[in-house]
C-alpha cells in the first residue's frame, strides 16, 4: 500500500457488520442485476453505506486497444471522461494504481504534479484527496475503483484505503462474473436469432418429447405458439401410432449407429392435413442416443410437386415421342397398302399386275405386324431426330428381339 503523503490515523473503529453486509449486497447483485450498469449502481450504493462515495468511479483497462474507459462515473465537478487512448504513455493517478498493482492515496499537490501538460483535460479537477485500488482477477489487473473528495484532505483515513482495497477484490470478481454472464447471454441471443431466422423447423427433443421449437416449426405445423409443442410427445406430428412406432425404430437405429438419423415422412399438421417432410436428427449421447436430440424439419411439398410435374412431363414427352414413332412407322406401310388397293380397283389391270399388287399388300401388312410386335417388346428408351425439330422413339433400336 502506497501513501505519497502522511495520512491521519483512524479516529473511530468501523462497523464490521455493515462492511460484511455491503460485501454481501455486492456479491448478491451479480445474480440479481440484469446487466453491468445495474451492478455498478448497486456497488456504488453498497459502498455508500460504509464510505463517502460522493465522487466515485470505476475505470477498466482494455489492453488490446491500450485504452482506459469509465463504465461508471459519479462526480461533483467533472463529467465522465471519454475513453483514454494510448493509456500506457500517459501519467495519471489511475495509471499508477494499475501499473503498481497497489492501492494508492494522492493529494491535490500530487495530482497536479502528475498532470500531463499536453493533455490537461484528462485529469479533470484536482481533488483534495484521492484513493484508488486496483481491480485484480487471476493475478491480472482489470482496472481500478476510485473515491475522492474536493472539500478536505481529512475526509478519508488510512483504514478507508485498506477497506477500499479489500472491497476491490470482491468488486473485481463480481465484475468478472457479470461480464462472463453478459457475454454468455449475448452468445445465447445470437444463437437464438440464428435459430429463429432459420428457414427450416428446428426442435430440441428429449426422449421423443418436444422441449423447444423455433418459430418456423410453429408455422410449418399450423400451430399458434411454441407452447403448443412444449413437453408434448412427437406423436402429435405423425399420422397414426403405427407410423410413430416405425419411425421411432428408424430414428433409434440411425442415432445408435452413426449419431444421426435422416429420413423422409408424411407428417400431420394441426388441422389434420398432411405434408411430406425431410427430417434429420443428431445426438451426441452414445449411451442413450434418444435422450437429447436436435431435429430439423424441412417441408418438401414444393420439391415433391416439382418432381411430380417433371415426371409427368417426362411421361408425356415419352408418350408424344412414342406416338410420333408409331405414326412414322405405320404410316409408310399404310400408304403402300392404300396405293396398291387403288390399283386393284382399276379394271384394266392385267392378271400379272393384280398378283403383284396383292403380294405388295401382303408384304406391307406383314410389316405392320412386325412394327406392332416391336412395340410390345420395347425394353429401352432411345430416340432419334425427326423432321420438325422433334424426336421420336427408335422402335427398332429400343427393343430386344430377333430381327426380321
Amino acid at each position: 500500500m502506497i501513501f505519497l503523503n502522511p495520512i491521519k490515523t483512524a479516529k473511530k473503529k468501523r462497523d464490521t457488520g455493515k462492511t460484511i453486509e455491503a460485501l454481501f449486497k455486492i456479491s448478491d447483485a451479480v445474480t440479481r442485476t440484469r446487466n453491468l450498469d445495474e451492478l455498478y449502481t448497486v456497488i456504488h450504493e453498497s459502498l455508500d453505506e460504509i464510505l463517502n462515495v460522493d465522487n466515485f468511479y470505476i475505470a477498466l483497462l482494455d489492453e488490446k486497444e491500450d485504452a482506459l474507459f469509465f463504465p461508471y462515473y459519479v462526480d461533483e465537478k467533472d463529467k465522465a471522461p471519454e475513453k483514454i487512448l494510448n493509456f500506457s504513455r500517459i501519467t495519471s493517478s489511475t495509471g499508477m494504481v494499475i501499473r503498481n498493482r497497489q492501492p494508492m492515496i494522492f493529494y491535490q499537490e500530487d495530482i497536479i504534479r502528475l498532470s500531463d501538460p499536453l493533455n490537461p483535460g484528462i485529469m479533470g479537477t484536482p481533488s483534495k484527496i484521492w484513493l484508488g485500488a486496483p481491480l485484480i482477477i487471476n493475478d491480472k489487473v482489470k482496472g481500478a475503483i476510485v473515491i475522492q473528495s474536493y472539500s478536505s484532505p481529512d475526509d478519508y483515513e488510512e483504514e478507508d484505503l485498506e477497506l477500499l482495497n479489500s472491497i476491490s477484490h470482491h468488486i473485481a470478481l463480481a465484475i468478472e462474473r457479470k461480464e462472463a454472464d453478459e457475454k454468455y447471454m449475448e452468445q445465447q441471443s445470437v444463437l437464438e436469432k440464428i435459430l429463429e431466422s432459420s428457414p427450416v423447423g428446428i426442435a430440441l427433443v428429449q426422449n421423443r418429447i418436444f422441449k423447444w421449437v423455433n418459430t418456423e416449426m410453429v408455422r410449418m405445423f399450423g400451430y399458434m405458439s411454441k407452447s403448443d409443442f412444449e413437453n408434448k410427445s412427437t406423436r402429435m406430428i405423425y399420422m397414426d401410432g403405427r407410423d410413430y412406432d416405425n419411425t421411432g425404430k428408424t430414428i433409434y437405429k440411425g442415432l445408435n449407429a452413426n449419431g444421426t438419423a435422416e429420413y423422409e415422412n408424411i407428417l400431420l399438421k394441426k388441422d389434420g392435413s398432411l405434408f411430406p417432410a425431410h427430417i434429420k436428427l443428431n445426438s451426441r449421447d452414445k449411451t442413450n442416443p434418444m435422450a437429447w436430440t436436435i431435429a430439423t424439419f424441412t417441408d418438401i411439398s414444393q420439391r415433391k410437386a416439382t418432381e411430380k410435374e417433371t415426371n409427368e412431363k417426362e411421361r408425356l414427352q415419352g408418350v408424344l415421342e412414342m406416338a410420333g414413332a408409331v405414326c412414322h412407322e405405320i404410316n409408310q406401310p399404310l400408304q403402300a397398302i392404300l396405293g396398291y388397293s387403288e390399283l386393284l380397283l382399276m379394271t384394266h389391270l392385267s392378271e400379272d399386275a393384280e398378283e403383284k399388287g396383292i403380294q405388295a399388300i401382303k408384304k406391307q401388312a406383314a410389316r405392320l405386324g412386325r412394327i406392332t410386335h416391336k412395340l410390345s417388346k420395347i425394353t429401352r428408351y432411345r430416340t432419334v431426330d425427326y423432321p420438325g425439330n422433334t424426336k421420336i422413339v427408335d422402335i427398332w433400336g429400343a427393343s430386344e428381339d430377333v430381327k426380321y
